[in-house]
């Protein structure tokens, strides 16, 4: 197990090496000059040439790269040319809003998909299973944003119970954060849920197959016993890379809820700052998103050793 993990470790390192070089080179290195695109084409020439050593395109690409790399490692990210302000100090205040964001919704989808994917498994073919499925369909079907604005014209304009959008602050409390939060997360979590309860039947089904689960059958375990401490736990390796991937999603992926909510959060944050042209924000926030999405998928090959320990003893030789 030790040897997996450093070989996944290793992996974790250069492909965050190797993303931070793509962002640094589509930015910064390909033609035009980031500083006359935020200024626009009317900006002074010493206006223009301030902001160029701001972000340090004075000096060759190389030593921008490696003292880019060095910032972010010493938790430097730069000052934001829109709001004159360090870059780090937005990512920690937008953060707080998202990541919670991420975890309410991905606890509701796998809260939901994966005791509804299991029960559909089990009544194969009955009406629970076609019910379950039905629904499991229409939400696949569904737009996050969409869905999004019919909560707030139900939950929000019609029975008042949530707010329709802003976020209060952490500092007004946990209750009214987490109230500002739940139509966003139901908005994010519902259609997640829906795919991975589908992912979960079709793996459950195919696992209830296996010899193994009719070898316990036959040994005398009941059908629910075998289903709970044979199939199902088998059936988790798909069903974790597919969880994997929608927490990789919901970080990354939350502009338009984030702006149907007029959530101050990280997805919000990178809108703005395309729209301002704010590249320097543009491109730590790009890494930052890309790290998370290549940590997350780190975190799953670790749960894949512990669901199944031969894949670890696999990957050691």
């Amino acid at each position: 197990m030790i040897t997996f993990t450093a070989r996944r470790l290793i992996a974790l390192l250069l492909t965050l090496l190797a993303a931070s070089l793509v962002v640094f080179l589509v930015l910064q290195v390909l033609p035009g000059d980031p500083a006359s695109l935020m200024l626009g084409t009317e900006a002074r020439a010493d206006t223009l040439a301030a902001l160029r050593h701001q972000m340090g395109l004075d000096v060759p690409a190389p030593a921008r790269y490696f003292g880019w790399l060095w910032g972010m490692a010493r938790g430097d990210f730069g000052v934001s040319y829109t709001y004159s302000v360090p870059v780090a100090e937005l990512i920690r205040a937008r953060v707080a809003v998202t990541l919670p964001l991420a975890l309410m919704a991905i606890c509701l989808s796998v809260g939901l998909a994966i005791p509804v994917g299991v029960l559909a498994a089990a009544r194969r073919g009955r009406a629970a299973d076609v019910a379950a499925m039905g629904v499991a369909q229409l939400g696949v079907a569904v737009p996050n944003f969409w869905l999004g604005l019919l909560l707030i014209l139900l939950f929000a304009v019609t029975l008042g119970w949530v707010p329709a959008g802003g976020f209060p602050g952490w500092q007004d409390g946990l209750w009214p954060g987490l109230r500002a939060l739940l139509l966003p997360a139901l908005a994010l979590g519902l259609p997640q849920a829906a795919i991975l309860a589908r992912i979960t039947r079709s793996s459950v089904l195919e696992t209830l197959g296996e010899d193994f689960v009719r070898t316990a059958r036959a040994k005398g375990l009941t059908r629910r016993v075998a289903l709970w401490r044979h199939a199902v736990p088998n059936a988790l390796v798909p069903v974790v890379t597919i969880i994997g991937l929608q927490f990789s999603f919901l970080l990354a992926g939350t502009v338009i809820v984030e702006n149907v909510f007029a959530l101050p959060g990280m997805g919000r944050l990178m809108f703005q700052a395309i729209a301002q042209r704010d590249l320097i924000v543009v491109q730590d926030l790009v890494v930052l998103l890309a790290g998370s999405v290549i940590v997350v998928n780190f975190v799953v090959d670790l749960a894949y050793g512990v669901l199944d320990p031969r894949l670890a003893r696999g990957g050691a030789s």
